[in-house]
């Protein structure tokens, strides 16, 4: 299977070796970030620095003059990914055989939901999220679209994966994240997810929903939560919760949102890309599901995109519903984490990839090259040349 792993433009730029020891452990492709939240990230290996703060969002190249008077748009990154960082990277990647696509973090953004706080999903409490954007707003629409299209296409790239082209919720490691103290299983965090902003809201009463009932009916079926009830979880949590036809009422209209935005965007990378470029999309299968791997339904992301890549830490078994509706050509990546230090299992990647195939998957994507100890590398490079 082909496989890829994951790479910061800082990963690279300044380190004359990286591109090599990239290559050496038998990967085909990088997937390089072009656009990227805020993040702190060791570099254990860089010969001029080991820690890496970037301090909000941005685009990790110059962005072009199809910002010009909006008031949405990307924000330029400071010192840690100056000028084209992107591109300045994947020239030193390619020129070392390395396949590269673009890496995009979309609905994912602190920095917009500061400066624009309007532009953030609101609970049924009326607490903003600020790392989150509403994707129902249609200025937030079009920006994301149009940020898709931008990052997604840069010089030199073949394909690109978009991340987090969906609903976000609560659940993000926002600074010195403090969010744990209760546990929220599945229905929790979804009730935690539902936006009241007033195009959510709008939305909401086009499905015969009061949105000011709704948002009671919400603080009410949290309460025990709270008082530390357990959370059945599944959507039939969500349904005990909140009723099954009120739950099936918030989905239509978050479903129908999430849906419209995900072909809104693949087909504007397509139209600003050159033929053969691949899209990708980050999901989860479980529709309701939120954050960086949104949930999607497989058979309709299938038709729109060119594959997915899927979260695998927790095991393969989310590979099932989408190589059940595999159709021939499509790439079922299965993402595995290869930094021991944060939760990933390097040393069981050649069993939990011939898993991976065996439940459907065509390609691997490895998190990250960047982040990994030698060691850790060490154990890629044995179990990719065991292909």
């Amino acid at each position: 299977m082909k496989a890829s792993t994951f790479v910061y433009p800082w990963d690279v730029t300044g380190d004359p070796a990286a591109p090599a020891r990239i290559a050496a452990l038998g990967v085909e492709q990088v997937t390089l970030a072009a656009a990227y939240h805020s993040t702190r990230a060791l570099t254990p290996r860089h010969p001029r620095h080991r820690i890496v703060t970037a301090e909000h969002a941005a685009v990790l190249y110059p962005p072009d003059d199809r910002w010009e008077g909006r008031a949405l748009r990307p924000y330029p990154a400071g010192d840690w990914a100056p000028g084209d960082a992107f591109g300045e990277a994947a020239e030193a990647l390619a020129d070392a055989g390395l396949e590269v696509h673009t890496w995009v973090v979309l609905a994912h953004n602190s920095r917009l939901g500061a400066d624009h706080p309007d532009t953030s999903v609101v609970n049924a409490y009326g607490d903003r999220y600020p790392w989150a954007p509403c994707i129902a707003q249609p200025a937030t629409r079009a920006y994301l679209v149009d940020l898709a299209a931008e990052a997604a296409v840069r010089p030199g790239a073949g394909g690109t994966e978009l991340e987090s082209l969906g609903w976000y919720g609560l659940q993000h490691l926002h600074a010195h994240d403090k969010t744990g103290g209760v546990g929220l299983g599945d229905a929790g965090q979804y009730l935690m997810a539902l936006c009241f902003c007033p195009a959510c809201r709008s939305g909401y009463g086009d499905r015969g929903l009061d949105a000011d009932a709704l948002a009671a009916a919400v603080r009410e079926a949290l309460e025990p939560l709270w008082q530390g009830a357990p959370d059945d979880g599944g959507w039939a949590g969500v349904e005990k919760l909140l009723g099954e036809e009120t739950a099936a009422a918030t989905r239509a209209w978050r479903d129908e949102t999430a849906r419209t935005l995900q072909e809104a965007a693949v087909a504007a990378v397509r139209a600003a890309a050159p033929a053969g470029f691949q899209v990708l999309l980050h999901a989860d299968p479980v529709m309701y599901h939120v954050g960086a791997n949104p949930g999607v339904d497989p058979a309709h992301i299938l038709s729109v995109a060119d594959g997915v890549v899927v979260p695998c830490a927790g095991g393969p078994a989310l590979l099932t519903p989408f190589s059940e509706q595999r159709r021939p050509g499509a790439v079922i990546a299965a993402n595995f984490g290869v930094v021991s230090g944060m939760g990933g299992s390097p040393a069981t990647l050649t069993a939990d990839a011939s898993r991976a195939k065996e439940l459907g998957a065509t390609q691997i994507r490895l998190y990250h090259a960047g982040l990994a100890s030698d060691t850790d590398l060490a154990a890629v490079r044995e179990a990719l040349a065991a292909r």
